[in-house]
């Protein structure tokens, strides 16, 4: 059986720096020991990597905060998560927008040629971690796709119980509700 594990964006700026939000620091060492129960090239983790012209971008013009500009502290990795995912030599991948851009052939590539079972872990539940979800069900349709609701977390705590709704009806299994 194929199962990975996908860390979307828990990077600095999501947890304690530009969008960082009272919580996402405590999902720290839940996603650390995912990261290290799945182990080598079983687990893959995203970065929101912005540049320079953010503002300038769709994303700025509507969330005009700076974030996540490639090679800042804040597009760093967050805590045991980033130790973790160093040590099981987790595979990344730079994303410019909420979801990964699997028209991008060095993202395909990156990518496993099956999956059985997917897990998703990480920030922002509302905007990232759906959009991912959605794209990894178009990338392996008949894999079984989750998410863990002790390892994801939103700035809106009503918005966060709202999306895992819309997962659910996505047929997204919601573990740890």
């Amino acid at each position: 059986m194929e199962r990975y594990l996908f860390v979307i964006d828990y990077q600095k700026d999501f947890v304690d720096g530009a969008l960082g939000f009272p919580g996402a620091e405590t999902l720290d060492p839940a996603i650390a020991q995912a990261v290290r129960a799945y182990g080598k090239g079983r687990v893959f983790f995203t970065r929101d990597t912005h540049f320079e012209n953010y503002l300038q971008t769709r994303e700025g013009r509507n969330l005009p905060v700076i974030h996540c500009v490639k090679g800042t502290p804040g597009w760093q990795l967050y805590g045991e998560t980033a130790r973790a995912l160093e040590e099981v030599e987790a595979v990344g991948i730079d994303k410019l927008s909420f979801g990964m851009d699997l028209s991008d052939p060095a993202v395909s590539r990156l990518l496993p040629p099956r999956a059985d079972e997917i897990r998703l872990v990480g920030l922002v539940s509302n905007i990232c971690v759906v959009s991912n979800a959605v794209v990894l069900q178009s990338r392996y349709p008949e894999a079984s796709i989750s998410v863990d609701a002790l390892c994801t977390a939103s700035f809106d705590p009503a918005l966060h119980q709202k999306v895992l709704d819309v997962l659910e009806g996505l047929q997204v299994q919601v573990l740890n509700r």
